[in-house]
């Protein structure tokens, strides 16, 4: 291509896609690849390994940091993170990373925070809850104290010890209703602005601070049911807005609420990475859209003065895709990379993915995240092979 913009292509890797194949350094060297970014902490998934020569699947059935807990940092804690037992060793992030950094390969801690079950069902009391008091058992609440500690600790734990060129910071804030957990039964249920309705947090810290800040919050969690409640009968046009459930004043507060609950767990968990890899650079997973919740959270507006990128999921093909990684550019303007987050997995179909990458690049990525170097087969692998030999400077 005549004129490059991308500066940066990472890929994506859990420890257990490294750890026991021979051939994972090889094959990642032939692509091109210089940088991955390489699980530390993961929520619960059932990967596929198929270029593995040991396994070809991996059930990773709760959420674990993939490092030994050291008493030192998690006694006294009231939420502690969990091990591992399938990740390939006892430190498993920490053996990957070395296998990777021997022969070149710069690291980045793939960080995944306030996403898990398995804490969510050992303390209920620190997860989000909805306006009808439906507790979401997978979405750990950003802003509550021990949480706040937990995620600290876990980022920190992650990263000691290991050579790292970077952090790439998953679910830094909120999520909300939508979970692609076991059997997921409730896509469409709550349509158009529902989503974001059933996605606002109604803990009693939550509705402290809305009183707080002068609107009355039993009032707030009512006109939040009825909206759901008249969407959920029809009643109500999906295209609404959340302003013709909430007064801006009320709306204000909610949004504010949720955003200092980010802004304060993003602030924590970055003091304790710099302490531990005070070079280490920050990619955060992000959205534009100021009421998202989910892996990549809305962006807040103190988050671009403390990142160095900002990752924004493009797995679809859709204008949808390119207006998002557009309204991320024009919210972050120069400041800060961005990054569009590419998987080359189902429904995405092979031949489709040369222009949708360069719709991205053209809406303003100027780095690729690309998903995933464990979980491809020989042709999936292939188009990642593909799009590092066109943007690879």
């Amino acid at each position: 291509m005549s004129e490059n913009p991308v500066q940066r292509i990472v890929a994506h890797a859990y420890p257990w896609d490294v750890l026991g194949d021979p051939q994972f350094v090889e094959r990642a060297r032939e692509l091109g690849v210089r940088e991955i970014a390489l699980a530390a902490s993961y929520h619960s998934t059932r990967a596929a390994t198929p270029l593995h020569p040991r396994h070809k699947v991996v059930d990773a059935h709760h959420a674990a940091l993939y490092r030994p807990l050291r008493d030192e940092a998690w006694t006294g804690l009231p939420i502690t993170a969990r091990t591992a037992t399938w990740a390939g060793s006892e430190d498993a992030f920490g053996d990957a990373a070395r296998v990777l950094v021997a022969a070149g390969i710069d690291v980045h801690a793939w960080i995944v925070l306030s996403h898990s079950t398995i804490l969510g069902h050992a303390h209920p009391g620190a997860t989000v809850v909805n306006c009808f008091g439906d507790r979401y058992p997978y979405a750990l609440a950003p802003g509550h104290p021990d949480i706040i500690a937990y995620a600290r600790t876990l980022a920190a734990e992650a990263v000691r010890g290991v050579e790292v060129r970077g952090v790439s910071i998953e679910a830094c804030g909120q999520l909300g209703i939508a979970h692609v957990g076991p059997h997921e039964k409730t896509d469409g249920a709550y349509p158009g602005i529902g989503d974001t309705l059933m996605s606002i947090d109604c803990a009693p810290r939550q509705l402290d601070a809305w009183s707080e800040r002068g609107v009355d919050a039993e009032n707030v969690v009512s006109k939040l049911r009825d909206g759901v409640d008249a969407l959920a009968g029809g009643s109500v046009d999906p295209g609404s807005t959340i302003e013709d459930v909430l007064s801006s004043e009320e709306a204000d507060a909610v949004l504010a609420t949720r955003h200092r609950d980010a802004d304060h767990l993003r602030r924590e968990v970055l003091t304790a990475v710099r302490l531990e890899a005070p070079s280490a650079r920050v990619t955060l997973h992000g959205h534009p859209d100021p009421w998202k919740t989910g892996p990549s959270p809305a962006l807040t507006d103190s988050a671009v003065d403390q990142v160095d990128a900002v990752l924004v999921s493009a797995w679809p093909s859709t204008a949808e895709t390119v207006s998002v990684i557009e309204r991320t550019r024009a919210k972050v303007g120069g400041r800060v990379a961005v990054g569009a987050y590419v998987s080359v997995l189902p429904p995405k179909k092979l031949d489709e993915i040369g222009d949708h990458v360069a719709a991205a690049v053209g809406a303003g990525a100027d780095e690729l995240h690309l998903y995933h170097l464990g979980l491809v087969n020989t042709p999936q692998l292939d188009a990642l092979g593909s799009i590092i030999a066109g943007y690879s400077r």
